[in-house]
């Protein structure tokens, strides 16, 4: 099983670092203007894989390895990152709305409020796994905003395909993580490697198809300071 888990470890690192890089050469064309969050989230994402890649190997080797520090840490910064992504993203879909200045600041201080408050209770009643419990509400919470941010632009028919792309490659992920989750705590208690491995391979292969969705959505983008000024009407 050893081996197994190491095949697929590198087939993951083999499709995943490139797709990383693409989305964000993707973003540096210009996106990132538009969606600074999302281009954080991007650089994050890259960095803590890179990180973790040398004591992942060691740990499916079989030898000593710091994993379980790097990997808690770089899950910490990337839940982070990745809430304020759909943050700014449901943000941005709110561009033509009516009334859209107080609802902003209904998603952001409400998004606020619930990150702050999720992190008192777990860390002063929590005990020392508070931070897996509040990086569990806020995967909740990043999975439900990304649900109304998909629903608000199916409900309007928004033309703005790269916004819904982005927002389809997140739900993607989102229900991917659960379900692979889900069979891993089955595995435990059931005891079974082959159940576990299940589990693994659904939450990276809609890890890999999150990366390819924003890759497809990002990679036309215009930089807007690039374009050719309009010229007069006559000439």
């Amino acid at each position: 099983m050893g081996v197994v888990r190491l095949a697929i470890q590198i087939c993951g690192w083999l499709v995943g670092i490139p797709l990383e890089l693409l989305i964000l050469a993707a973003l540096l064309r210009g996106a990132y203007r538009k969606y600074p969050f999302v281009f954080l989230y991007a650089v994050g994402e890259f960095l803590t894989t890179v990180a973790e890649a040398p004591a992942s190997w060691a740990y499916i080797q079989g030898a000593h390895s710091t994993l379980g520090a790097v990997w808690w840490l770089d899950q910490l910064v990337i839940q982070l990152l990745i809430y304020a992504a759909v943050i700014s993203l449901l943000y941005r879909a709110t561009d033509s709305q009516p009334g859209r200045r107080g609802l902003r600041i209904a998603v952001v201080l409400g998004a606020a409020v619930f990150a702050g408050g999720s992190l008192a209770v777990h860390f002063y009643w929590g005990g020392g796994s508070w931070h897996a419990a509040w990086m569990r509400d806020l995967n909740f919470c990043s999975a439900i905003l990304d649900l109304i941010l998909w629903t608000f632009l199916i409900a309007k028919r928004s033309t703005d395909t790269q916004l819904l792309l982005l927002s389809s490659g997140l739900g993607i992920q989102f229900c991917g993580d659960a379900i692979g989750e889900a069979l891993r705590h089955l595995a435990i208690h059931d005891r079974s490697r082959a159940i576990s491995l299940t589990g693994g391979l659904v939450i990276m292969g809609s890890d890999l198809l999150f990366l390819f969705i924003w890759w497809r959505a990002l990679r036309t983008a215009e930089d807007p300071a690039a374009r050719p000024a309009a010229q007069p009407a006559g000439q």
